[in-house]
C-alpha cells in the first residue's frame, strides 16, 4: 500500500508542455494533492468484515468534509491552471457552435402554439405560447432567466396547463437534488398563487375540471416519490387529499393522464414490475381502480384509445415486449387480448396513438424503426431509414385528431431534423435542421461506422464510430469510448456538435453497446443485470481490445468515459484492465456499490435492488462486493483520471467519489494524474444553463487533450 507522489509526474508534463512547463517547474513540484484522514469504520456482513478508512466523509455537514473537497478542488485547479485559458478556449469555441437566439418546432394543443425559445447571451430558455396561429402575438408563459436570478442553480420543469387553458402548474428546483417545488401561475393575469406545494417530484396533472391537481410527493429522507396527493384550487397544500401511498420501498410512483384525456393514471415501478390505477378524469373525487394487480416480474405500460386500453407488455414470458388490448370495463390481465404478438428479434420499445392510425416504435438488431398502421388494418408500412448508426423516433405528438406523426432523426455523423410525415399522403416535411455554425462544419467530411467486437463469452458486441475521413487509422490516433450499461438504458448513436471538438483535433468517438442496455433488445439488458452485471464491465474492455487490435487507437491513446452507474463501469475497468486506458472520466460515479446498497436511507437504494441485487442477501453481497470499485482497489498502476461529483446530488451521493479518490491516493502505485473536481452548487446534472453544463464538458475534454498534448 503506497500513496503516490506527486513529484515525479512534473517531468511527464514536461514533455508535453516543455515551454510553459519550464517557467512553473519549481511551483508545480511543490504541489501536494490533499491527504484524506483515516479514520477506520468497522462494517459488517454475514461475517464479513470490511473496514472503510473513509466513511466519516458520509456527512456534508461537517466542516472537515467540506475543507477535504475544498482542498480537492484547490489541487485540481492548481494543476490544471497551465490548461485553464484552452478550457475557456473551448468553452467558446462549443458555444460557437450553437444557434444562441434559438427555438424549439412549435407544437399545437387546444388551440394555443406552443413554443420555447433562447435569446443571445441568457442561459435559460423561454417558455410561450400563441394563440389560434403562430402569426398571433406572443404570450410568454415562463422566462427561465428571470426566474433563475439570485440562484446559483435552476430548473424548472413539468409545466401543465389547465384544461380551459387558463392556468399552469409548475416545479422549480434551485438546489439540484430534484426536491421541486409546485406552484400556480394564472397565465392571463401572470399572478403566481402564493401556495407552495414542497418537495414533489415536479410534475402534475389537472383534472378535467381545471381546479383539481395531482402530484407526486417524495420521501424526505430517500426521495423516493411514495404518494400521491390531490390538491384543490384555492387551498392550502396542507389540506391536500392523499390519494395513494405506495408502501413498497421497491417502488415509486407517479401521475399522468392519458392523451385522449379521459383517465388520471397513477402509475407504480420498480426495476422489474409495475402497476397503474385510474381515475375518471371527469370525476376527480371519484376512488382510483387497479388496472391489473402487480406481479413480480411483469412489466406493462398503458394507452388509451376509444374504449379501449393498448398495453405493452413483457406478460408471458415475452421477454421483447408484445402490445395488447382490453376493454376499458374489464382492465385486469385475464382480459387482455393479443394485439402484436412478441418476437425473439424485435425489441416493442413504444406506441403512439391516433384517431385513425397508431404508431409502433421497434428496435431490430439494434436499429430504430417506426412502423404506421392504420386502425382498420388496411394499410401498414415501415418509415425508411437506411444507416447503421442513426436515432430516430417519436418526437412531441400531443394531438389525437392528426394525420402527422412528428419524429426526429439524425445519423451519427449528420445533425438532427424534426419531420411531419403525413400518414395519410405519406409525404414529409423537415420543420427544423440543427444548425452547427461557424462556417466549418461539413458532414461529408465524417465517416461513421458499426463494429461488432467479439466477446470473451462469444456474443458480438456493437460499436458505434465517427471520426473524420482524413484521420489515421494505424493505431495512432486518440480514441475516446463511451458507455453507459445499466437499466436497460440504451444510448443510441447520436449527433453531437460538442463532440466535434475532439473529432477535429483527430480523435476516433465510440459508443460501446454493452449489456446492460437494451440495444441488442431486452435479452441483452438481462444479460449485464444482477449476478450478469460484470459482462457489461468485460464487453467493455472487450470492446477496447478489438479497438486496438483493430488499429483504430493503442493503449497510450485510448480513452474511456461514463457517468453514474456509467462510472460504476469507468471504476470497474480500471480495476480489471487499468494498463488499457491512458485516460478515464468518471462523472458521478456510483463506485461504492455494496456499502450504498447496504442503506436503505440513501436515495435510490432500494428501488435498486432489482437492478444490482440484495446484499442483505449474501450471495449477492458477495457478488457485488467481487466487483464493487471501491471495495476493489488495490496496491498497483491506475490510468490518469479526472472524477467530479456534485455536493447536492441526490441519485449519487457525493461521499462515493470522494471516498474512491481518497483510496485510490493511498494505494495506486503510478504518478498519473488523479482529479477531484466537486461542484459544491450542483448535483447529479451537473451544472444548470444552457451553456454553464459546456464549462464542465470543456474540464473533462482539457484533460483528455492535454494528455494527448493538443492544447495547441
Amino acid at each position: 500500500m503506497k500513496r503516490s507522489n506527486p513529484i515525479p509526474f512534473i517531468p511527464i508534463i514536461c514533455l508535453i508542455f516543455a515551454g510553459s512547463c519550464q517557467n512553473n517547474k519549481e511551483e508545480l513540484m511543490r504541489i501536494q494533492p490533499p491527504v484524506a484522514k483515516k479514520i477506520p469504520t468497522k462494517l459488517e456482513k454475514h461475517g464479513d468484515v470490511r473496514i472503510d478508512n473513509y466513511y466519516w466523509m458520509n456527512n456534508r455537514e461537517d466542516e472537515a468534509v467540506i475543507d477535504y473537497l475544498n482542498a480537492e478542488n484547490d489541487y485540481y485547479q492548481k494543476m490544471t491552471a497551465h490548461t485553464k485559458k484552452f478550457q475557456d478556449d473551448l468553452f467558446l469555441e462549443m458555444k460557437s457552435r450553437i444557434k444562441e437566439v434559438d427555438s424549439s418546432v412549435p407544437y399545437k394543443l387546444d388551440g394555443y402554439w406552443y413554443i420555447n425559445r433562447y435569446e443571445e447571451g441568457k442561459e435559460y430558455p423561454i417558455y410561450s405560447r400563441k394563440k389560434d396561429s403562430l402569426d398571433a402575438a406572443e404570450e410568454i408563459m415562463f422566462d427561465c432567466n428571470q426566474m433563475a436570478e439570485g440562484h446559483e442553480f435552476f430548473n424548472l420543469k413539468g409545466i401543465s396547463v389547465s384544461p380551459d387553458n387558463t392556468l399552469a402548474s409548475f416545479g422549480t428546483d434551485t438546489v439540484s437534488r430534484r426536491q421541486y417545488n409546485i406552484q400556480i401561475k394564472n397565465l392571463k393575469t401572470g399572478e403566481i398563487y402564493p401556495d407552495i406545494i414542497e418537495n414533489t417530484t415536479g410534475s402534475s396533472v389537472w383534472a378535467n375540471d381545471g381546479k383539481t391537481l395531482f402530484y407526486a410527493k417524495k420521501d424526505p429522507v430517500t426521495l423516493r416519490s411514495d404518494k400521491i396527493f390531490k390538491h384543490v384550487l384555492g387551498t392550502s397544500s396542507e389540506q391536500d387529499e392523499l390519494v395513494f401511498h405506495e408502501k413498497d420501498s421497491t417502488y415509486n410512483t407517479f401521475v399522468y393522464k392519458t392523451k385522449s384525456r379521459k383517465y388520471i393514471v397513477i402509475g407504480s415501478v420498480s426495476t422489474m414490475t409495475t402497476e397503474y390505477r385510474t381515475l375518471n378524469a371527469d370525476d376527480p373525487n371519484g376512488s382510483f381502480k387497479v388496472f391489473s394487480p402487480r406481479d413480480l416480474g411483469v412489466e406493462y405500460s398503458i394507452a388509451h384509445y376509444e374504449g379501449n386500453f393498448y398495453i405493452l407488455t413483457n406478460r408471458d414470458k415475452a421477454t421483447n415486449f408484445k402490445l395488447m388490448r382490453a376493454d376499458e370495463r374489464n382492465t385486469e390481465s385475464e382480459h387482455w387480448e393479443e394485439f402484436i404478438p412478441h418476437r425473439q428479434d424485435v425489441l416493442l420499445e413504444d406506441v403512439e396513438i391516433f384517431r385513425d392510425y397508431y404508431v409502433v416504435s421497434e428496435r431490430e438488431n439494434g436499429l430504430n424503426q417506426m412502423k404506421i398502421s392504420r386502425w382498420d388494418g388496411t394499410e401498414s408500412y415501415y418509415l425508411p431509414f437506411n444507416s447503421e448508426t442513426y436515432v430516430a423516433g417519436a418526437s412531441v405528438n400531443l394531438d389525437f385528431d392528426t394525420d402527422e406523426l412528428r419524429y426526429y432523426y439524425n445519423e451519427m455523423g449528420a445533425p438532427y431534423t424534426i419531420i411531419d410525415f403525413n400518414m395519410k399522403t405519406r409525404t414529409k416535411k423537415v420543420l427544423k435542421e440543427q444548425e452547427v455554425l461557424g462556417g466549418k462544419f461539413n458532414k461529408e467530411n465524417y465517416k461513421t461506422e458499426r463494429l461488432w467486437a467479439p466477446a470473451r463469452d462469444g456474443k458480438k458486441v456493437p460499436i458505434s464510430l465517427v471520426y473524420r475521413k482524413d484521420t489515421p487509422l494505424d493505431g495512432s490516433s486518440p480514441l475516446f469510448q463511451y458507455a453507459y450499461g445499466s437499466y436497460g438504458s440504451t444510448i443510441d448513436p447520436y449527433f453531437s456538435s460538442v463532440r466535434l471538438s475532439l473529432l477535429d483535433r483527430g480523435f476516433i468517438y465510440a459508443i460501446a453497446h454493452v449489456r446492460g442496455g437494451e440495444y441488442l433488445g431486452r435479452p441483452w439488458y438481462e444479460d449485464g443485470k444482477l449476478f450478469n452485471k460484470k459482462n457489461t464491465f468485460t464487453d467493455f474492455i472487450d470492446c477496447s481490445k478489438f479497438l486496438i487490435e483493430q488499429n483504430y487507437t493503442s493503449p497510450e491513446h485510448l480513452y474511456a468515459s461514463g457517468g453514474s452507474a456509467g462510472g460504476l463501469l469507468m471504476g470497474a475497468i480500471v480495476n480489471m484492465a487499468p494498463e488499457l486506458y491512458n485516460g478515464i472520466i468518471a462523472e458521478v460515479p456510483f463506485v461504492d456499490v455494496v456499502t450504498t446498497m447496504l442503506d436503505d436511507s440513501i436515495p435510490l437504494t432500494t428501488g435498486e435492488y432489482d437492478e444490482w441485487g440484495n446484499p442483505n442477501d449474501k450471495e449477492y453481497y458477495d457478488y457485488i462486493k467481487s466487483y464493487s470499485p471501491y471495495d476493489n482497489v488495490e496496491a498497483k498502476a491506475y490510468p490518469n483520471l479526472y472524477v467530479s461529483t456534485g455536493l447536492h446530488d441526490s441519485q449519487v451521493q457525493y461521499w462515493e467519489p470522494a471516498k474512491w479518490v481518497a483510496k485510490l491516493r493511498e494505494f495506486k502505485t503510478d504518478d498519473h494524474l488523479l482529479f477531484l473536481d466537486t461542484n459544491m452548487d450542483a448535483g447529479h446534472g451537473g451544472a444548470s444553463g444552457r451553456f454553464e453544463a459546456l464549462k464542465e464538458t470543456a474540464k473533462e475534454y482539457a484533460f483528455i487533450l492535454d494528455l494527448e498534448g493538443k492544447t495547441h
